[in-house]
Order: structure tokens, then C-alpha cells, then sequence
């Protein structure tokens, strides 16, 4: 089974979401849907970023990563690189 660190952005607000899981596309239904309670009142969300690993782990460990000065700064340049004309 693989596992996934996965970003969000609220449509809304503009700010990120950064999470793990095993499917993205059914977890970002459930934070679009208010199961989430993190993410219920801040949404509607979209997908903007996912890194497939191996193990639950390896995911934990990006996701916590990404959460860190370092690892936020990272995440910029990964999404700036994806930006929409």
C-alpha cells in the first residue's frame, strides 16, 4: 500500500493544508465535505500537491517536514513551479 503526503489550499483563504493518507482524492472529499474537523469551516479545498511514499512513516515524516520553516519554504518553490498562467 502506498502512502501519501498531500497539500491543500482553501479556496477561500488561500492558506495550506498539509496532511497523509493513503488515497488523496477520497481524503480531500472528506475535508470538502466538514468530516475534518481542522479544516471544516476553512474550505473548499483543492489538491495542489501529493508525494506518493512507501511506507505510513516516510509520509508522517514528509508531512512533518513540510510543516517546518525549512520545509514551507521547500513547499513554495514546489508550488510556484506549478502555478497556473
Amino acid at each position: 500500500m502506498a502512502y501519501f503526503a498531500y497539500v491543500l489550499r482553501s479556496l477561500t483563504t488561500g492558506r495550506l493544508y498539509k496532511g497523509h493518507c493513503s488515497n488523496p482524492v477520497q481524503r480531500l472529499g472528506q475535508h470538502n465535505s466538514g468530516v475534518t474537523k481542522s479544516t471544516k469551516n476553512r474550505g473548499p479545498w483543492e489538491l495542489v500537491y501529493q508525494e506518493e511514499l512507501d511506507t505510513r512513516a516516510q509520509a508522517v515524516a514528509r508531512e512533518r517536514f513540510f510543516k517546518s520553516g525549512q520545509g514551507r519554504q521547500s513547499l513554495k518553490r514546489l508550488l510556484e513551479g506549478k502555478q497556473r498562467p
